[in-house]
């Protein structure tokens, strides 16, 4: 079947077939010249929703044009809530076997989070002074808490000394495995390996180490300043990090390498009045002596010792702190803690337990970078 716009000559009027050039003296000729048939329509095929363009750089292939999707452009892993660990969610999960989950609470998300901030990692070691100018605030039960926190969470090695003069009772905060102290320590010239230095710590179910001071009350020698630089240069060979438990005086000989060799310093003080004075006297000594590093990178602790409420404004005494130091935590009473025997962690309640591992965490917080000398502030993990 032929279509009448087959032949172009058709559409030209019968009477115009033979019409030449335009005349001026005839208006009726004029030039028609064949026109072809009118385009036939060829749909386009749409285009895929789904389908992506390049819209940058791709070899042999035109902006807009569709090309198959390549692994950037595929969401290969799912994301999957994790199973929740306690609470009523906990509960859901494990009554469905795990059909319905109603992922982590956000006390556990935190949690995650701040496990995640105590194992950052530590680039060579890194020596933390726990102190404090009042006796009887908690300084040696922060000590071997906070070491335990740390040590429980990380996959290193963490070791607690000793460093008071005067007859240290960190010992007893910890198990009873060996009567060895620092002094036998340093009187030990054949130490090469960890598993030497090993035979004289004592080590608890939270792998935390613990370096006994002399025991003996009537002993007429002094641990000095030396005694300790040579306890530090020889630990830091084999642990991460190392917490030392000071005295109660700034002024005695050990004190000096203890401050001098730490690259950050934990102040311990009870929520009172006279506990926040000498811990703010501490700090101005600190500033006086030169170790305004160590008063910038200071972490505050205020440790309720004793059960009941306080008189003091504990915020006010936290903001207060909280000017004058990089953190400020807040430690609660504990009956576990309070007895005054081997620190178990998982004997604190709760609320305790939170408390230290977000000290730990803020401790951890400057441990990524070189110079621990100053701290720089930085993003805790999600």
């Amino acid at each position: 079947m032929s279509h009448e716009y087959d032949d172009p000559t058709r559409l030209i009027p019968r009477n115009l077939e033979q019409a030449g050039t335009f005349s001026p003296d005839d208006p009726t000729q004029f030039i028609v010249r064949p026109v072809g048939p009118p385009a036939r329509y060829t749909p386009v095929p749409p285009v895929p929703l789904q389908t992506p363009f390049v819209t940058g750089h791709h070899p042999g292939a035109m902006l807009g044009q569709p090309v198959v999707p390549g692994p950037e452009h595929l969401r290969l892993i799912a994301p999957v809530q994790r199973r929740p660990t306690r609470g009523w969610r906990r509960l859901v999960y494990a009554l469905t076997g795990g059909a319905i989950n109603p992922g982590e609470s956000p006390y556990e998300r935190n949690r995650r989070a701040l496990v995640a901030r105590v194992n950052r990692q530590v680039r060579g070691d890194y020596r933390i002074a726990v102190l404090s100018l009042k006796g009887g605030v908690g300084k040696t039960t922060t000590t071997v808490a906070l070491g335990a926190t740390l040590a429980s969470v990380r996959g290193d090695r963490v070791i607690a000394v000793d460093a008071n003069p005067d007859f240290g009772t960190l010992a007893q905060r910890g198990p009873d495995q060996t009567r060895a102290t620092v002094r036998d320590l340093l009187a030990d010239t054949s130490i090469r390996r960890y598993s030497d230095v090993r035979a004289y710590t004592s080590q608890s179910a939270s792998r935390l180490e613990i370096m006994a001071s002399e025991r003996d009350p009537a002993a007429s020698e002094a641990f000095s300043e030396d005694d300790y630089r040579q306890v530090i240069s020889l630990l830091q060979r084999f642990y991460n990090i190392i917490l030392t438990d000071c005295g109660t005086g700034l002024m005695h000989s050990a004190m000096t390498g203890v401050l001098d060799e730490a690259n950050a310093i934990i102040l311990v003080t009870s929520p009172a009045m006279d506990g926040a004075r000498s811990a703010s006297a501490t700090l101005d000594w600190l500033a006086h002596q030169g170790y305004e590093r160590l008063v910038a990178n200071a972490v505050v602790v205020v440790s309720s010792a004793r059960p009941g409420a306080t008189s003091m404004d504990i915020e006010q005494l936290m903001q207060y702190f909280q000017s004058r130091s990089r953190a400020v935590h807040f430690i609660p009473f504990d009956d576990h803690l309070a007895e005054g025997s081997e620190v178990v962690l998982s004997l604190m309640n709760r609320k305790t337990q939170d408390a230290f591992i977000e000290l730990a965490a803020t401790v951890a917080d400057a441990f990524s970078y070189r110079d621990h000398g100053q701290f720089v502030p930085i993003t805790p993990a999600r």
